[in-house]
């Protein structure tokens, strides 16, 4: 089981001698193999929760807690994909995603049967001696989720992933996550400024306030992705075209523009 609770949490930041209320009341649980994206404007504290979640920061009030342990500190349970790559620029793809395994203490022959398979599963066999600046920024991404994968962790915490990328790659990287999604599910707190993105990607949806930043609503998009089958289409075009993910975009995005506190990035 790998339940992510947010309980009555509040954040208060200081900056230039002033306080301000970040994060206020937020209630949240994200199920065991569930895969939640947080959506809302700019400054709502979107990345705040899932910093949080990693044990990167803390709350001013209330709980973070993964499967009923409050979050502390960062742990090998948990794995993070930032925006930024943040691929060690001196080391291999084989070696950047077997890093994290070593510091484990995983033994050798277990370390090469695991990369060898998240390597193959995301499409970088054949570039296991390149550095990353030998990669496209779709391909650095492979590596930094192989990286992730790797590790075997409960839970698997994307900000932003392919905020970076161009509109071509990230259209891939988001067919390719939900192909990974579904062969290997875990419990994933994504965050995104995207709506088509969020629904897309994600089982529920939890649509935030501006600042101070609160749930507003939480969207069930699973339910309706398993009546309309939307897994059927290997594109996401194809899925986009559905009427049914037009009509929850739309639902999302009105959501959003009705939410005070800023414009929606």
């Amino acid at each position: 089981m790998a339940n992510i609770c947010f309980d009555g949490v509040q954040r208060l930041f200081r900056q230039n001698g002033k306080e301000f209320l970040a994060l206020k009341d937020v209630n949240l649980e994200v199920h065991d193999r569930e895969f939640v994206a947080i959506v809302g404007p700019s400054g709502c504290g979107k990345t705040t929760c899932m910093r949080m979640a990693a044990g990167l920061e803390h709350p001013s009030s209330g709980s973070v807690s993964v499967d009923g342990e409050v979050v502390r500190r960062p742990g090998p349970d948990r794995a993070v994909v930032f925006q930024a790559f943040a691929l060690f620029p001196w080391k291999s793809v084989w070696d950047n995603v077997e890093f994290g395994l070593v510091s484990l203490g995983i033994d050798s022959a277990e370390r090469r049967r695991r990369i060898e398979h998240y390597i193959g599963l995301m499409g970088l066999a054949g570039y296991e001696h390149a550095f990353p600046h030998q990669l496209s920024g779709g391909m650095q991404q492979r590596v930094a989720i192989a990286r992730a994968y790797v590790l075997d962790p409960k839970v698997l915490l994307m900000d932003e992933p392919f905020g970076a990328l161009d509109a071509q790659t990230r259209v891939v990287m988001q067919e390719e996550l939900v192909r990974l999604a579904r062969q290997h599910p875990r419990t994933v707190l994504f965050i995104t400024h995207a709506v088509e993105e969020a629904v897309y990607l994600a089982d529920r949806i939890v649509v935030m306030t501006g600042r101070p930043g609160t749930v507003r609503e939480i969207v069930d998009v699973k339910a309706l992705r398993d009546a309309e089958h939307w897994d059927r289409h290997a594109r996401i075009e194809d899925v986009m075209d559905e009427p049914s993910f037009v009509h929850l975009r739309s639902h999302v995005w009105k959501l959003l523009r009705d939410t005070q506190g800023g414009s929606v990035h």
